[in-house]
């Protein structure tokens, strides 16, 4: 089977997205499939392309067996509502191109992850003008969830968005979801027999206790004696970071308790600006690290913190954060309620805080250094509930099940 894959965000760029992408793409290759990556030239999220990539429309790589075809975008570290435009439409023009003009020979499915939603508008070219099956995963519902988030305003521009997301659903042959909430949406809306459901989960050969890893990083950091509280992964608008400075602010009485944010973003700056405000000694915040180097910082960790802001949007989110913790041992502070809630509550691994709580953000946190029993029982529990239900490789076996079922006819 050979599979002609579009992902805006792809490694070396870190983030859940890049994830998944990769590690799909991965597993297909590893069991004996062609896989061409329509992706961008590295950027995200700084909006800062690496000079190697400046200057080129594209460049074409062999990364571990993916064909990974890269093509300029306009990309810019100044996240304005024209600046993001010009970025995705560029993305959807490169890979179109790329796609009709790069990626030859016949391929039997296109498969494009959205969002960015202007991905689906490149597939929806490519599966057209060259009679290819589309399949469509959706981690997030957009253009909704732009609008709720601020993203997105222009009344226009909404219209149009919405009208591009009904076309990838009406064309595709399958819908790929990642949570439930996202599954029972589109059901509302008439597309439940297109829908199979493949959520977030963790790559449990990468993402796995590292005692040797994870003492020798509390040393680097000169907090060997510490609770260690962890934050990692992007900072941006979503995830309501503010509230764990404050939650840092309530407990600097407390010189056990350290804290420590890895990771960059559209928020990193203001940040770094509120914790020097604070004067927070308790906190350190480090620079992006790469994705190979988290499994040591997890399981330096004592707790993981998974935050998203007060939304209904994201009663339905599923991160993958909390599945890569809890692979590595690593217990969670969960500030989502709905979906992610549930899972947490099937896995015993962790405490729920409601969202933009400061105090029982400080409290749940409290209470675990307070019991050690309890850490060691979510330690336990975490590992064991990813491997039977969210190990990435078993999903991914689930994806190429749906793909084959396309090429070979059984899903029409």
């Amino acid at each position: 089977m050979r599979v002609l894959y579009l992902s805006q965000y792809f490694p070396p760029e870190v983030g859940a997205t890049q994830t998944r992408a990769f590690e799909m793409a991965r597993y297909l290759v590893s069991a004996g499939h062609q896989v061409t990556m329509l992706t961008e030239v590295p950027n995200h999220p700084s909006g800062i392309i690496p000079p190697r990539y400046r200057g080129k429309l594209y460049e074409r790589a062999d990364m571990e067996g993916i064909d990974v075809i890269r093509v300029w975008v306009k990309a810019s570290p100044h996240k304005t509502f024209r600046n993001r435009i010009l970025f995705y439409i560029t993305y959807m023009i490169g890979a179109a191109l790329a796609g009709l003009f790069l990626a030859r020979g016949r391929y039997d499915a296109v498969y494009a992850t959205s969002p960015p939603l202007f991905v689906g508008g490149a597939a929806l070219a490519l599966s057209y003008l060259r009679r290819i099956p589309l399949v469509f995963e959706v981690r997030d519902l957009w253009p909704e969830s732009a609008v709720v988030m601020g993203e997105l305003s222009n009344t226009r521009a909404v219209a149009l968005a919405g009208k591009l997301e009904e076309m990838c659903y009406n064309r595709a042959r399958s819908v790929v979801v990642v949570t439930d909430g996202i599954r029972r949406r589109l059901e509302e809306r008439g597309f439940g027999a297109k829908v199979v459901l493949i959520p977030n989960g963790a790559n449990t050969d990468l993402f796995r206790p590292d005692e040797e890893g994870g003492a020798a990083l509390r040393v680097e950091l000169g907090v060997e004696d510490k609770f260690l509280v962890l934050y990692a992964g992007i900072h941006g608008l979503a995830q309501g970071l503010e509230t764990v400075l404050q939650a840092a602010q309530q407990l600097r009485g407390v010189p056990q308790i350290h804290f420590l944010f890895v990771g960059e973003g559209p928020k990193k700056a203001e940040l770094v600006d509120l914790r020097n405000q604070l004067n927070l000694a308790n906190v350190t915040m480090l620079a992006e690290r790469p994705r190979s180097e988290m499994p040591a910082f997890l399981s330096a960790a004592d707790v993981a913190l998974v935050p998203l802001r007060k939304l209904d949007l994201f009663q339905g989110a599923l991160p993958s954060k909390m599945f890569d913790a809890w692979a590595c041992g690593c217990p969670i502070i969960l500030s989502i309620d709905g979906e992610a809630r549930q899972v947490l509550e099937q896995a015993d691994a962790g405490i729920f805080v409601e969202p933009e709580n400061v105090g029982q953000m400080a409290q749940a946190i409290q209470q675990l250094q307070a019991d050690p029993d309890r850490l060691r029982r979510y330690r336990r529990n975490g590992r064991r509930f990813v491997e039977a239900h969210y190990s990435r490789q078993g999903l991914a076996a689930r994806l190429e099940a749906v793909l084959l079922d396309i090429v070979e006819g059984k899903r029409t």
